[in-house]
């Protein structure tokens, strides 16, 4: 067997091998004669068919067999030979003319790219820092309320804040369109379900009062028959309802999950929570800072077939994620090309991450995993069953595994780089909407 190394380009290379068919031909004769050992046929007794009835049955499948395991074996010895780390699979080709005594065939493939990690003291990063206290759990609780609003009826004109029931018909050039109608149609005035201007023309209005205006549609509507067009409703208010937020009392925190209903044990766990989120958030803004730093630190080649299968990978999430949501999936053409952009970020990370954990040791150490563990059970009802859970499958704790070398390399990012620590807004970091 010979072999030649020709590169084609940063990534791609190609071995030009040839195999003697001498050597060919003894591996399908040693081939067939293990196989005639054991191979049955009608009439013969296992082991007894006739050498040349087996070679004319199975010679072609050895004959392929013989050629496969000998290329596979040349392209294998080069690959070791020069230290190759190929990504992917290899194409291989047969080469046409070949001379009678030699096969010569052509293996095409890519290989992993050569990193070296960038010096990144001089690079910045910022860590938001926010320390939770008895106003962000006012605040919190404050929230809660809201979401457990109710609402009672008012004998007075509509506010912002209060539920409104109309009826109404939208026409346009006179004629109701379509998606236009609607009865006994529930919504909260300032809660930006409805087009700014509608909630407007409602606000100041009683039950039982009727209004007609003309409405014109943002230029950018998802509906392009109306985007731009100015319409007319005509609408009747059937009720309005002010909100009434639950008192913080023994039956609030009930709701919560405080079976006794203390109060203070109700705010304790609150803060509690609210400790674990606001860990979390920040470290995921970290956790983004630091691979956004590692990736334009470290511009890399990545291998077409990386990201071809990263690619098939998101688009199969992604048809799972339809189906558990109870969407007929086979209606719906996800292609993997939609995620190409995704998948090659997700390939250059995964290679300059492998690359630092190599370098500065950052690998997971199992005290690190049963303690990223145990504070993900912590937040269940039953820490101990999901801990069990955890490990009672290597998928799932190799999972925890990755999220903590991945913590690993945020902190090495964290000291390695010029870190400053952020205070930031308890508002803008829970993503709360303060305008209301």
């Amino acid at each position: 067997m010979q072999t030649n190394e020709v590169t084609l380009g940063a990534l791609e290379r190609r071995i030009d091998m040839s195999v003697t068919v001498a050597d060919v031909e003894r591996e399908v004769e040693a081939r067939l004669k293990k196989l005639s050992r054991t191979v049955k046929m009608p009439g013969f007794r296992p082991g007894k068919v006739p050498f040349k009835i087996v070679s004319q049955t199975y010679g072609p499948q050895a004959r392929s067999e013989a050629i496969g395991a000998a290329v596979e074996k040349a392209f294998g010895e080069k690959v070791r030979e020069q230290n190759l780390r190929v990504a992917g699979y290899p194409r291989i080709e047969a080469k046409p003319g070949s001379a009678a005594e030699v096969l010569e065939f052509s293996a095409t493939f890519e290989v992993y790219p050569e990193i070296a990690l960038a010096d990144i003291s001089g690079k910045s990063i910022e860590r938001p820092v926010l320390t939770v206290g008895e106003a962000e759990v006012d605040r919190t609780i404050e929230i809660l309320r809201k979401q457990r609003t109710t609402f009672e009826a008012a004998e007075r004109a509509a506010e912002d804040g209060d539920r409104v029931t109309v009826d109404f018909v939208g026409k346009k050039d006179g004629e109701p369109f379509q998606g236009g109608t609607a009865e006994d149609f529930p919504f909260v005035i300032g809660a930006g379900n409805m087009l700014a201007d509608f909630e407007s023309q409602v606000k100041g209005l009683k039950a039982g009062d009727n209004k007609t205006f003309d409405l014109t549609f943002p230029a950018d509507y998802q509906a392009q028959d109306l985007a731009g067009k100015t319409v007319q409703f005509e609408v009747t208010v059937k009720k309005v309802e002010a909100p009434k937020l639950p008192e913080v009392d023994g039956e609030f925190a009930k709701t919560l999950g405080v079976a006794d209903g203390d109060v203070a044990k109700m705010r304790e766990e609150v803060k509690a929570n609210l400790e674990r989120e606001v860990r979390r958030r920040i470290q995921a803004r970290v956790k983004e800072q630091a691979m956004n730093l590692l990736l334009e630190a470290n511009p890399v080649d990545v291998p077409k077939a990386l990201v071809e299968t990263e690619s098939a990978q998101l688009a199969d999430n992604a048809r799972q994620d339809f189906a558990q949501r109870g969407m007929d999936v086979s209606k719906m053409p996800i292609e993997p090309a939609w995620f190409a952009d995704q998948a090659v970020r997700r390939v250059k990370l995964g290679l300059v991450l492998a690359e630092v954990v190599k370098k500065n040791e950052l690998h997971a150490k199992p005290e690190q995993i049963r303690a990223m563990v145990d504070d993900y059970a912590s937040s269940f009802e039953d820490p101990a069953e999901v801990v069990k859970w955890y490990y009672s499958q290597p998928q799932r704790l190799a999972q925890a595994e990755a999220i903590v070398i991945e913590d690993n390399v945020v902190e090495w990012v964290l000291k390695t780089a010029q870190a400053t620590d952020t205070p930031v807004a308890f508002d803008e970091l829970m993503g709360n909407n303060t305008g209301r």
